[in-house]
């Protein structure tokens, strides 16, 4: 019997690499007519570089690659890459087909929901909002409030203590086998891989979930299964 659902966001809500490469773009365009010299392909790439490193939810990513390849930081330039990266950011996300549509009917069912991210929680609400589903979810837990990231079982618990379910009452979906599902499992959840938001080249059969599923909607299904 599923009572709860745990979601993760990007890239299982919310095509988030999409977003993020268009952001980026958008930022080096503005840098660039502000009056950074640099190729526009190569400077994108080198923010890519640091982001794989250090990881895409880096607040500072801008200051850190003008510094690296500058030596300092022209707050002008600086400036105009923030602008143009949130008005492109904003304008970007959209929900992945269904996803509201499988939101409601999980309300309609009286299945619980909560989000768990490994992204700075005034982010995950940002996106949450700026989608309009904000409202479907009374919590975001967050892996900075703990100190670790999935697949460390702490947030895991956490969404469990939340939901005010057992663990295997509830079925977490994410797009990250080695960290969603791994993380999930530790703790005994029922699991769903989001095969359409996969950004690893996993392999079907290979994500290690109960389910694989290519479109949310199909996470309705799964739920009315699990509970007949």
């Amino acid at each position: 019997m599923i009572k709860g659902v745990i979601f993760d966001v990007d890239n299982t809500l919310t095509d988030f690499m999409r977003a993020k490469r268009m952001a980026v773009d958008a930022a080096v365009e503005m840098m660039i007519d502000a009056g950074l010299k640099a190729d526009k392909n190569a400077f994108v790439e080198k923010i890519f570089d640091i982001y794989w490193k250090e990881g895409v939810e880096d607040q500072k990513i801008f200051d850190k690659v003008l510094h690296k390849e500058f030596g300092r930081i022209e707050t002008r330039i600086l400036a105009a890459g923030i602008v143009g990266y949130r008005r492109a950011k904003n304008g970007a996300q959209v929900l992945y087909p269904h996803a509201a549509v499988t939101l409601f009917e999980l309300l309609k069912m009286g299945i619980k929901s909560v989000v768990l991210s490994d992204a700075p929680k005034l982010e995950v609400w940002l996106r949450l909002a700026n989608l309009g589903i904000h409202n479907y979810f009374d919590h975001v837990i967050a892996s900075e409030d703990y100190g670790v990231r999935k697949p460390d079982a702490i947030p895991f618990r956490k969404a469990l203590e939340v939901l005010g379910t057992k663990a295997d009452e509830t079925l977490m979906i994410g797009d990250w086998p080695d960290r969603d599902i791994v993380g999930a499992k530790k703790v005994g959840l029922k699991t769903a891989w989001a095969r359409y938001g996969d950004t690893f080249g996993t392999k079907p059969k290979e994500s290690g979930a109960d389910y694989e599923v290519t479109d949310i909607l199909e996470l309705v299904d799964i739920i009315k299964k699990e509970n007949a």
